[in-house]
């Protein structure tokens, strides 16, 4: 069986061919038959260098040993209760021992879930209406945050979808990430503000980082303002470091969203915070979530064995990964200058991405104006080489414990191909 003919066969039944539209690149993507550590193997039998990683939720490779043995060992008991369980309270626990800014946490299924959640109990809380994004962050595919992002000042939102409702993306205002005073004059122009939430490090229109003072005036603002600060830590929770980029900041959220990293692979996320503002979820508030998978064994044992391999191997794990990415990253940068290709390089913990622009990428607008053409054609080499990396300029390169000096080699070699086609 080939790509070609299997991707042939899932148009006729999925919609476009995938199931994400993130998966999907010219000419057709390739169909992965198996994996294991940092690799991938497609249904031809050729091996990938992964760094993608589930765009960030394999931290510690694929297949890790301690996490497939705590699922395999649950699945002999059962794979769905709809009942409390005790392993519930024991991953909550140790997602509160992590995070110093969540008193409670409950348990969902999808990153977009944790989101919505968060956003409803931050009305719930306010009593009020409006919702502050900024341009760039994705936070899900709901109507409330999936909006078009302006340039400039903050403006109301309107859905990118159709099937949007702009009747509730008008309650959306759009503001420039790494803009304080566009933030600080919307709060200013709008009585109405329920919540603001951001991903702390953009990592959904390729790696954007804060600048100096930006989240802890974010911090400030709404503290001021009585508003409650959502961190939207899907991508950067425990990937960043134990306790997320507020961990690394130094800053606290009043809720937190997370999920991809929390279980290495499994579906599971999760919304904590402030006890006054959790403690609104039904059946005790009247912030009504629920779900039938919430809390499901087999994704609360991987969790579980997730975080307690992440505590175990913290004063290792997160340095080694610091000193691969810087270590890449500055080999990488030599290239393309020797090269004379303009480009920026953003990084940081265990992410990166390369732009094609002469100008720092540090918001949407900066971002949208990097070379994208450029882009694919690096991808489309890199591929051939054998590095798969997620196939849009708007993601992020993830490194995996998973990952070796060898692996890395092989990778810089082939971005070395790769950066000589853009060139060419």
């Amino acid at each position: 069986m080939t790509n070609s003919k299997l991707f042939s066969d899932s148009k006729k039944v999925i919609p476009s061919g995938v199931n994400s539209p993130v998966r999907y690149f010219e000419p057709y993507p390739f169909f992965t038959k198996k994996s294991n550590g940092a690799y991938l193997w497609d249904v031809e039998n050729k091996k990938y260098i992964d760094f993608c990683n589930g765009y960030g939720a394999l931290l510690l490779g694929h297949r890790r040993k301690e996490i497939i043995n705590a699922v395999s060992n649950q699945l002999s008991k059962g794979t769905l209760y709809c009942t409390p369980t005790e392993a519930e309270t024991e991953l909550s626990k140790l997602i509160i021992g992590n995070f110093p800014s969540i008193d409670k946490v409950r348990l969902v299924n999808t990153g977009g879930e944790a989101t919505m959640t968060a956003i409803r109990l931050a009305r719930g809380f306010t009593k009020k209406k409006k919702i502050i994004k900024f341009e760039g962050c994705y936070h899900g595919a709901h109507d409330s945050v999936l909006v078009k992002a302006g340039s400039g000042s903050a403006h109301n939102g309107i859905s990118v979808s159709e099937g949007g409702l702009d009747e509730v993306s008008k309650n959306t205002l759009v503001v420039q990430y790494n803009n304080i005073e566009d933030f600080q004059k919307t709060i200013n122009q709008n009585k109405d503000i329920a919540g603001v939430i951001v991903e702390p490090i953009l990592a959904n229109m390729g790696l954007i980082l804060p600048e100096k003072n930006f989240l802890y005036d974010l911090r400030k603002i709404t503290k001021e303002n009585n508003i409650p600060l959502i961190f939207d830590e899907v991508v950067t929770g425990f990937r960043v470091s134990p306790g997320g980029a507020q961990e690394h900041f130094g800053i606290k959220s009043d809720i937190t969203t997370m999920a991809k990293a929390l279980s290495n692979g499994f579906t599971i996320a999760a919304v904590g915070g402030r006890k006054e503002i959790i403690d609104l979820l039904s059946p005790g508030g009247k912030v009504y979530q629920a779900s039938t998978f919430a809390g499901n064994p087999i994704s609360v044992s991987a969790a579980i064995s997730s975080i307690k391999t992440i505590n175990k191997l913290k004063n290792k794990l997160y340095s080694k990964l610091e000193r691969f990415n810087l270590l890449f990253t500055t080999a990488l940068d030599d290239m393309a200058t020797d090269m004379h290709i303009a480009h920026q390089i953003n990084f940081t913990a265990s992410m990166f991405q390369i732009f094609f622009t002469n100008k720092p990428v540090i918001n949407y607008e900066t971002s949208k104006k990097a070379d994208s053409k450029k882009f694919q054609k690096m991808f489309r080499t890199l591929l051939k080489k054998g590095i798969f990396i997620a196939p849009s300029q708007f993601e992020v390169v993830f490194l995996s414990d998973a990952h070796t000096e060898n692996d890395l080699n092989k990778t810089l070699d082939a971005y070395d191909a790769a950066l000589k086609s853009v060139k060419n």
